[in-house]
């Protein structure tokens, strides 16, 4: 299942995010997290050195290889040069899987080891010199994009993206691209004001949002957030002597973390699994299409000079049983790439 994490810069979501990747990971689930805020602290707050943070691969420096996995011998894609970060899959193209290796993976994800658990971390990638002036972040956000729309998981696997903070995610379509989202909010006005955002803004797609009160003080702060945020708060967190400790550089083991602290991160584990269990395969793969088909006609189609419509597989759906054997020549044996293609089944249905 794929899971964001968003929030008010300062509010905490990129503790929170690393606290519940560790969480994953120490109940043994294969886990990929991902780090698409433009501060990139992710792999700090899983216990990175400085030095080693900013030696993680970006995943935006490695987009035309990125791109040329992904589009396989999809027959509606001409060239790599024609992917944009909406580009749909269809049959033909190659799908990721959260376990198991691949080219992508091999350029822009390195394995931690939490507590003697692995866990597959990527990075967009900071601004360089290169991008001041003339690129915004939402072109690295891209590769994270791009991705996601070509993963299929299951139930029990776990991609984990620490979002960039606000609600600058709205810039494309990787809004809809998860199962459930946490905000994460502090009990004050400027912190559920980015909540107010986003449940405007998502209300028309779908979106599961759950909140997760955060620097939570007391019985006060909590009669505040269920003020503010209703039935959307999910479970608050309070302070944490694990957290501090961590984030001087010496954490404990994870196994040491506060038993109420514990439950509240069970909590947000127990939410992600109910909202894959409910999840519409056929509009997953629709929203992925529909931002497409917008993307293409607002800036896509003059980038790249082709059109982007076309690369829409109309009779393919994403969905967990997409078949990972071979696409079949004519005689009826595989052929020699590995691609995907779709089940001939209807469309899962909504729970």
């Amino acid at each position: 299942m794929k899971i964001a994490f968003v929030g008010k810069g300062g509010s905490g979501k990129t503790t929170l995010s690393s606290l519940f990747i560790r969480h994953l990971a120490a109940n043994e689930a294969p886990v990929i997290a991902v780090d698409a805020d433009i501060n990139q602290h992710l792999g700090a707050a899983l216990g990175l050195g400085e030095a080693e943070a900013a030696e993680l691969p970006a995943m935006g420096a490695h987009l035309p290889l990125i791109k040329e996995y992904l589009r396989g011998s999809n027959p509606r894609i001409a060239s790599a040069d024609t992917m944009i970060k909406t580009t749909p899959p269809g049959r033909g193209s190659r799908l990721l899987r959260v376990t198991g290796d691949n080219p992508v993976y091999e350029a822009c994800a390195r394995t931690l080891v939490l507590d003697g658990e692995p866990v597959r971390l990527m990075a967009t990638g900071p601004f360089t010199e290169d991008d001041l002036g003339v690129a915004c972040y939402h072109s690295k956000v891209g590769a994270v994009e791009l991705c996601l729309n070509h993963l299929v998981d299951g139930p029990d696997e776990y991609v984990v993206v620490d979002m960039t903070a606000g609600s600058d995610s709205f810039a494309s379509g990787l809004f809809t691209r998860f199962d459930v989202t946490f905000l994460v909010a502090e009990p004050t006005r400027k912190g559920v004001s980015v909540y107010r955002q986003y449940k405007e803004y998502a209300r028309d797609f779908g979106v599961e949002l759950k909140v997760v009160g955060n620097k939570v003080q007391g019985p006060e702060d909590i009669e505040f957030l269920q003020d503010e945020v209703g039935e959307d708060l999910l479970v608050t967190v309070g302070h944490s002597d694990w957290v501090r400790a961590m984030e001087k550089g010496r954490p404990a083991a994870f196994e040491l973390l506060e038993a109420t602290n514990r439950l509240a991160l069970q909590s947000l584990q127990d939410a992600s699994d109910d909202s894959y269990a409910h999840r519409d395969w056929a509009r997953y793969t629709e929203q992925m299409v529909r931002f497409h088909l917008k993307n293409a006609e607002s800036w896509g189609n003059a980038k790249t000079g082709a059109d982007l419509a076309d690369q829409v597989d109309p009779d393919f759906v994403l969905h967990e049983d997409v078949e990972r054997e071979a696409d079949r020549d004519a005689t009826g044996g595989p052929d020699a790439e590995g691609l995907v293609s779709p089940r001939q089944q209807p469309a899962p249905q909504p729970a």
